[in-house]
């Protein structure tokens, strides 16, 4: 099993992370999570430039069919920056759902998705922005008529529940669009870890106590590197997942990954002190983004129960 990412994989994460670097995903975080999506949705147009809309897409309808570890490259590269939007459901969850040309529009960037699979995502994500409303019911998919938007931990993720309407007709594949689903998130999880990592290593090297800098402490040193430690261990469990896509090696990417973003956030938090708390530091951003989507598209619970079911077979 091939666990290195190829050359154009490479080279797509870095022209992403190029783009990315250059807008101000934080001020379009901050205006969506105040109902203002205009900021989000510029960013979201350049990058369906880039094909990140097209990429789980069959070719017949504009997409790009690439490989489930190219949306992980990509997934992990919104994470890093939290772009604000309802990216797994677009780019991973909706065109393994869907057979017909709702997803043209999805793989040009003109409309967004946003998805009810009970019972691990009982609520829609950015409904409200959305023009393709899901609701999964069994083998079936459904239109909803969206509720009143829900008080969320992350203000940018806004969550509301929906009143399923019209039949949509067969969903294409539910159990896969329920992993990539998963993994989507686990990569956007990561991808958080890291910034959050790189975040806190560039304060320990700038934030001074007893007349010298903090990373300079063994104490700090450690608890960096644990969190080194458990994002390199995360990393090969997600793109293995991506090669294989069974559902115990979803599961262990989702915990794995998750684990290593918390331990990421709350490292960072302890190095940042007091301004980790501010709102107006972008690592509170990222604290409250691990922390949902820890909890999004299934529990740790619940993806540790699907290893230990396989592992006990």
């Amino acid at each position: 099993m091939k666990f290195a990412l190829s050359a154009e994989q490479t080279s797509f994460a870095t022209s992403l992370g190029d783009l990315l670097s250059t807008l101000d995903t934080d001020t379009a975080n901050r205006a969506w999570a105040a109902g203002d999506p205009a900021p989000g949705l510029k960013i979201w147009r350049r990058l369906a430039d880039l094909g990140v809309t097209a990429l789980a897409v069959p070719e017949a309808f504009g997409g790009l069919a690439a490989e489930v570890a190219d949306l992980v490259v990509a997934c992990e590269t919104l994470g890093e920056y939290c772009v604000p939007g309802p990216w797994t459901d677009t780019v991973a969850v909706a065109p393994a759902l869907l057979g017909d040309d709702r997803l043209t529009t999805l793989a040009s960037g003109e409309t967004l998705a946003s998805v009810i699979f009970a019972p691990h995502v009982p609520y829609a994500l950015d409904a409200d922005v959305a023009d393709v409303r899901i609701v999964v019911d069994g083998s079936r998919l459904r239109s909803f008529t969206p509720g009143d938007t829900l008080s969320s931990l992350d203000g940018s993720r806004r969550l509301c529940p929906g009143t399923p309407d019209a039949d949509l007709g067969p969903a294409q594949d539910a159990g896969r669009a329920f992993e990539l689903g998963v993994l989507a998130t686990a990569a956007q999880l990561l991808g958080a870890g890291r910034w959050l990592l790189d975040a806190s290593v560039s304060y320990a090297g700038q934030r001074r106590q007893y007349g010298r800098e903090i990373g300079q402490y063994q104490a700090i040193k450690h608890l960096l590197a644990d969190v080194v430690t458990a994002l390199e261990l995360a990393r090969p469990l997600l793109y293995g997942a991506a090669v294989t896509m069974a559902p115990e090696d979803v599961s262990a990417a989702k915990v794995a990954c998750g684990d290593a973003a918390l331990l990421a956030a709350r490292t960072g938090l302890q190095v940042h002190g007091a301004i980790g708390y501010t709102a107006e530091h972008p690592l509170g951003l990222r604290l409250t983004r691990v922390r949902a989507l820890a909890s999004a598209w299934g529990t740790a619970e619940i993806h540790r129960r699907r290893v230990l079911e396989t592992v006990a077979r």
